[in-house]
């Protein structure tokens, strides 16, 4: 039995609220389970200054995680100085996962910037980011093509992220922390709308893994992902 009492492939309780912020031209607040997650979404005319006149716009995230987030008070970045690697690297995953489903081209010389800010952390906040931040991009094109800034589909496919993990010699989908932290593997899967992959990070944290064990693992997570697009079509419908 799962510390949740979750069947193996039951995703926890998720909700994706649009329109939560008032100034934002794209916002979700995504809970999944107890984490819970504040994404907005805005355009900026300005690009990376290697962009510049190719053309073409771009998608950016930075993520953040709030002192209180955590059952113990973490430091806040800006008052160290620096972002840590792990923020660091989970923004980029967030850029790259959006990334892969916007036509840049299309965009014109723009910039979208997600922020992504852990209210509460309770496993699973880099996934929960992903599939809010799809939901705040969409409204922010929408916001755009309502303005006439952009024409055609600039936004080619849904994208979601779930964990999954092995736990007791079990696998498992969309793990809350206390399996996070006591998990012989836990793995991230970003996949779009149409089912193919974006990226996948798998870590064996005490016995390696076999090749049949990823593809159990992968099985799960196309069937979680695919609840959570449907979550994304109900919420912008």
């Amino acid at each position: 039995m799962r510390p949740s009492r979750r069947q193996p492939d039951e995703l926890r309780a998720v909700s994706l609220e649009r329109g939560v912020v008032k100034y934002a031209e794209g916002s979700c607040f995504v809970k999944f389970g107890d984490t819970q997650v504040l994404v907005t979404a805005t355009l900026e005319d300005r690009l990376p200054p290697w962009l510049k006149g190719q053309a073409r716009g771009w998608v950016t995230a930075e993520y953040g995680m709030l002192p209180r987030a955590t059952l113990e008070r973490t430091r806040r970045e800006a008052s160290a100085g620096k972002q840590g690697g792990r923020t660091v690297e989970i923004q980029r995953l967030i850029g790259r996962s959006l990334r892969a489903v916007v036509d840049l081209q299309a965009m014109g010389e723009r910039q979208i910037t997600i922020d992504c800010d852990v209210i509460q952390a309770d496993g699973g906040t880099r996934t929960a980011a992903i599939t809010g931040a799809w939901v705040a991009l969409h409204d922010c094109i929408a916001w755009m093509k309502g303005r006439g800034m952009i024409h055609g589909e600039v936004l080619r496919d849904h994208v979601a992220a779930v964990s999954c993990g092995i736990c007791a010699g079990a696998p498992v989908l969309d793990l809350d922390y206390a399996e996070d932290s006591e998990a012989d593997t836990d793995a991230n899967f970003v996949m779009t709308g149409a089912g193919n992959i974006v990226e996948i990070q798998g870590t064996a944290e005490k016995t390696p893994f076999s090749e049949a064990d990823l593809l159990v693992l992968l099985g799960l997570a196309r069937k979680g992902i695919g609840k959570l697009v449907d979550l994304q079509k109900m919420a912008v419908t």
